[in-house]
């Protein structure tokens, strides 16, 4: 049985995250129908790199299939593509060796978060329009305090921990930019992995004192002393993107420039 690398990319609007779940539309849950439909097997494995919440975006999310099929990787692709809905779309499938797991392989993986200055009536649905001026100045000199290996316990809730059962909450972050594109303000986060909505309430805290609703030290306060303020402040979930999961070997480093995903020009 061989296992093949898929790197996929989808619109998460319509989806309830990546994972199946029961009487929920998910984005693992439609490749898995896809797959049983070309290959007629129902014996196989999809694992993905990663979970995406309900609403988040993928550019590079990254599983690895386990099924018994004669096709080769460009046919898999192509007749599985033609079995999704057009908003997933399979961009690469390639034999890989059976120890390639799509999820413990990981080296690290990187969130991109669009934030438009102004009303678009093109890509309201992957960004999060924000009314007010933001001062990017400000919220640079705050981003610092996440870059490192920090407990981002006031970042996330309980509900990640199923059943009660503890999770460490210490998370490495390698790198934070905030870049400025057009009319988009992005804000791109590399991690070793990252908790749930953690990425959605940096933003939300970040925004905030861009705002100048927040001091500037209000981020390392949130890491230093646990708070519920973060979670009031989740940014929404259009805005976000996985754009890629760096594997030890075949990927470049994590120093990429951030780039807009789906770019908002200024016509002024």
């Amino acid at each position: 049985m061989p296992r093949f690398k898929l790197t996929i990319e989808y619109a998460g609007t319509r989806y309830s995250g990546w994972q199946i779940q029961k009487n929920a539309r998910t984005v693992q849950g439609e490749i898995d129908r896809a797959v049983r439909t070309v290959t007629g097997r129902t014996d196989f494995e999809l694992y993905g790199s990663g979970r995406t919440d309900a609403g988040v975006h993928a550019v590079g999310q990254v599983a690895h299939l386990d099924v018994s099929t004669s096709l080769p990787p460009g046919t898999l692709k192509i007749r599985v593509n033609d079995e999704l809905p057009s908003d997933i779309n399979i961009l690469s499938a390639v034999v890989v060796p059976h120890r390639f797991h799509a999820r413990r392989d990981a080296v690290s993986r990187r969130y991109v978060y669009q934030i438009a200055r102004r009303r678009t009536a093109f890509a309201k649905a992957y960004v999060w329009w924000v009314k007010d001026a933001l001062d990017v100045a400000r919220m640079r000199m705050a981003a610092d305090a996440f870059v490192g290996l920090r407990d981002f316990r006031s970042f996330t809730q309980d509900e990640d921990y199923p059943g009660g059962a503890e999770k460490s909450t210490r998370v490495l972050i390698e790198r934070l930019e905030i870049a400025e594109h057009g009319d988009l303000i992005l804000i791109a986060i590399d991690g070793s992995h990252f908790l749930w909505k953690m990425v959605r309430r940096i933003v939300g805290v970040l925004v905030e004192i861009g705002r100048g609703a927040l001091e500037s030290r209000a981020a390392a306060d949130f890491l230093a002393n646990e708070s519920k303020a973060p979670a009031r402040l989740t940014a929404p979930s259009s805005g976000l993107f996985l754009e890629r999961v760096r594997y030890q070997e075949g990927n470049p480093a994590g120093d990429a420039a951030v780039r807009a995903i789906t770019p908002v020009d200024s016509f002024r």
